[in-house]
């Protein structure tokens, strides 16, 4: 009996560990796989400008792009342009011409107040009204040009002014990061930009733009002399003769006689015969 027992706790031992050993052992958790963040698009570098924004640039939301007088007093270095675009009514066009424009837009060649004051004193008031707009347009291009776009424009480059290479030529000429303008007159250069938007660039130059309109002078051709030179003999002719016609009308007047001599010949023969005759 004692046996039996045994033998059943050894078969009961064995199937247990049979059972286990059997099991299959649990699966696994599955390992997270890191997730590759995206590769970002490489955009494309923006055109680099070639006339730095000045630090008086008033280029903020609150710029409003139809009020040309608030961007130039924003800058404190503009009032005499801005009492010339004034007097001349020319404010008024360009802003009115920014809010109608759907398209093109307007850039202005701004000089500071320090440059006008290196004119000639009393050029400006010399100036009649008729060119005191001529000078004001002669600033004005009609299209907007961005502060990396100057290098893409046409000498001679056309203004408000118009666009007469005798009277009115303006060429820009872009090199590195500078910019520089020749009106023929004066070579000016772009110092940075006041304002910029997609219709309205306002760029401060350092030099009063001159048309050369303004120096040119119409010369009337020398008119021809009267009376040409005479030879030396036909004016001595032309004297004797007179010398003769002087004393004939002396001899008339008075019956006095006189000798003249004509080409060193004497007439005293004639005197004698007019004597002659008075006396018969």
């Amino acid at each position: 009996m004692k046996q039996a027992t045994l033998f059943f706790s050894s078969l009961f031992l064995l199937l247990s560990s049979t059972t286990m050993a059997i099991s299959p052992a649990p699966a696994a958790a599955p390992k997270a796989t890191a997730k590759t963040p995206p590769t970002p698009k490489a955009t494309a570098p923006s055109p680099k400008p070639l006339v730095p924004t000045i630090p008086q640039s008033p280029d903020s939301p609150d710029s409003v792009p139809d009020d040309i007088t608030r961007i130039l007093k924003k800058a404190k270095m503009f009032s005499v342009l801005i009492r010339l675009l004034k007097t001349t009514e020319i404010m008024n066009n360009i802003n009115s011409q920014l809010i109608t424009a759907k398209s093109g837009g307007i850039t202005i060649l701004a000089p500071d107040d320090s440059a006008f004051s290196n004119l000639k004193a009393g050029f400006l008031n010399s100036l009649n009204e008729g060119q005191k707009i001529e000078l004001v347009q002669f600033h004005i291009l009609p299209e907007f040009v961005s502060s990396s776009n100057f290098d893409s424009l046409s000498n001679p480059v056309q203004t408000v002014a118009g666009k007469d290479p005798a009277r009115l030529p303006l060429n820009v000429n872009a090199l590195g990061n500078s910019v520089n303008i020749s009106t023929g007159v004066v070579n000016a250069t772009v110092l940075g930009v006041v304002y910029s938007d997609n219709k309205l660039g306002i760029y401060h130059v350092d030099k009063v733009l001159l048309p050369l309109d303004f120096f040119i002078t119409n010369k009337a051709p020398a008119s021809a002399p009267s009376t040409l030179a005479k030879s030396p003999k036909a004016a001595k002719d032309n004297s004797s003769e007179d010398d003769q016609e002087e004393t004939n009308q002396h001899q008339n007047k008075s019956g006095a006689v006189s000798v003249v001599s004509i080409g060193g010949a004497t007439l005293m023969s004639l005197a004698i015969a007019l004597v002659a005759t008075m006396l018969s």
